[in-house]
């Protein structure tokens, strides 16, 4: 029951679709997950069909972690556990201590950023495609192709959170002047250029 698990969720549909309306997460159906526990060391990703394999992995965890998970991941996997799937036993996610990096910056910044540009000023990667195009790829039936954009946006949430985690830090572009400035999770400030 102390693992960490980074994890991503892509859905089959999105609040805008006819069918679905804002903020009505019990229409949304997930296509695909993906996470990496540190107990195990290892990614996994498995489609709506196999959420009952994920069970275990959430089940044991003490944290979670991901970007933007409590406004749209955690709710929809959370509805999973609790009344979609047959389990022996339900499980509440929003029981668990999470980690939302987005959530995080803004505490400090006031501002979001996208897990594309927030991975490329600290990493020097990025994503391989957009959000908007993971329902794309499931409505065309190209579920390996989803599975590699999930898997990748694990990664580099998890390549953040190590730095996050080990630095306390993160490089964070200004909007308006472009430069680097750095945020500073252990003070809860904001450092600008030429002070680091």
């Amino acid at each position: 029951m102390n693992d960490t698990i980074v994890f991503d969720i892509e859905t089959q549909n999105f609040f805008t679709d006819k069918d679905v309306g804002w903020n009505n997460f019990e229409a949304l159906r997930i296509s695909v997950i993906a996470f990496y526990s540190y107990n195990y060391q290892k990614y996994f990703c498995f489609e709506e069909k196999e959420l009952d394999q994920v069970y275990e992995y959430f089940f044991n965890s003490k944290y979670l972690v991901g970007f933007s998970i409590n406004r749209y991941d955690v709710p929809v996997l959370n509805i999973y556990f609790q009344k979609k799937l047959n389990l022996s036993k339900s499980l509440n996610l929003w029981e668990k201590e999470r980690i939302d990096l987005l959530e995080e910056i803004e505490k400090i910044y006031g501002q979001r950023i996208s897990l594309s540009k927030l991975s490329e000023v600290n990493l020097g990667d990025t994503k391989i495609g957009h959000g908007s195009e993971a329902s794309d790829l499931y409505l065309t039936g190209q579920i390996e192709e989803l599975k590699k954009y999930c898997l990748k946006d694990v990664e580099l949430t998890k390549r953040l959170y190590d730095l996050y985690l080990n630095n306390k830090k993160l490089i964070f572009p200004d909007k308006k002047t472009g430069q680097n400035l750095i945020l500073d999770f252990e003070n809860k400030k904001i450092i600008k250029p030429g002070l680091f």
